[in-house]
């Protein structure tokens, strides 16, 4: 049996910050006589989930089942997104609905192909520490039957300091593997967790090295593991590929397949979602890295939020 077919009925907790991702499609034929700004003519517009529930859509495109908990507003846009979640298959019933946020959302205008501006509509206050013990209300009611979890922490305060030690305090203390895309410059909240996935630029910001440093992806790998005290570290370093750092081990670098990129957005969230599901279902970290290269490399070919599915990764 294959990582693939492994993946089939794995359930995976992910838990993170919510949002909806929207499309605006034009054209631009001309420059405003206003401003020296292109003028759009569009020509439709699409949602889909972005954040944790893009990670969430990853892992269900994987024939996994994931169980995708976090907040948004009760506005016409988390009607939206929950409707975009299940056209796809995602369970959104733990989702928490508070009347004194707004849903995030990110307004992509696209043009061409090409991304012409970015509107974010994030004005909700803050989460506080009133809102964990109802966070983690909510994470025991779901965490019985799963065999891996996922946190996407996009910085916007869903994944409290409490909410990320219970998940890791859960992970460890039940066999579970909690896997993180993490946020910010200070990494040792996320202590104890099974894997950290930063970028190139991330991993420099936590550990405060220079991103000059020729070989700052070993040194970073190495801190990372050592200092901040994760059981593994997978730096991404876009088109150079991948590098996995495990205790006692070399470091174990991973190409990325020559492909014609268009878009990054959502691939962070779709390395996360690939390594962290394949590990639950049984593969070797080794192994699930290969395979989130392979699924971070055809999302990457497509415009807009996309989701990797298991039959393009069998192809």
């Amino acid at each position: 049996m294959n990582i693939l077919e492994q993946i089939s009925g794995t359930r995976v907790l992910v838990v993170g910050d919510i949002m909806l991702d929207r499309y605006w499609w034009g054209d631009v034929t001309r420059i405003s006589p206003e401003a020296p700004v292109p003028v759009v003519r569009l020509r439709g517009s699409t949602v889909a989930p972005g954040g944790a529930a893009n990670v969430a859509a990853n892992v269900a495109g994987l024939g996994a089942t994931p169980i995708l908990v976090g907040a948004v507003g009760k506005d016409p846009e988390a009607d939206e997104l929950r409707e975009s979640l299940g056209s796809i298959g995602v369970e959104h019933s733990a989702i928490v609905a508070l009347a004194d946020r707004s849903t995030i959302v990110k307004t992509r205008i696209v043009a061409h192909g090409q991304h012409v501006v970015r509107v974010d509509r994030e004005d909700s206050p803050k989460f506080d520490a009133a809102d964990d013990p109802h966070v983690i209300k909510a994470l025991k009611a779901q965490l019985s039957s799963v065999q891996g979890i996922i946190l996407s922490d996009y910085g916007k305060g869903f994944l409290s300091d409490a909410v990320i030690n219970y998940l890791i305090g859960h992970g460890s203390s039940y066999g579970i593997p909690v896997f993180v895309d993490p946020k910010g410059k200070d990494y040792k909240k996320y202590r104890g967790a099974t894997m950290i996935t930063p970028n190139r630029r991330e991993a420099a910001e936590a550990c405060r090295l220079s991103e000059d440093l020729p070989d700052l992806v070993q040194i970073a790998g190495r801190m990372l593991l050592e200092d901040i005290g994760v059981g593994n570290a997978l730096i991404t370093e876009g088109e150079h590929g991948m590098t996995l750092f495990a205790p006692g081990q070399d470091p174990f670098h991973i190409d990325a397949h020559a492909v014609e990129t268009y878009d990054v957005t959502g691939a962070g969230d779709t390395v996360i979602a690939t390594i962290g599901t394949a590990h639950a279902a049984g593969a070797t970290l080794a192994d699930a890295a290969e395979l989130a290269n392979r699924a971070a490399g055809i999302v990457v070919q497509q415009v807009g939020t996309t989701a990797i599915k298991s039959g393009e990764l069998t192809a």
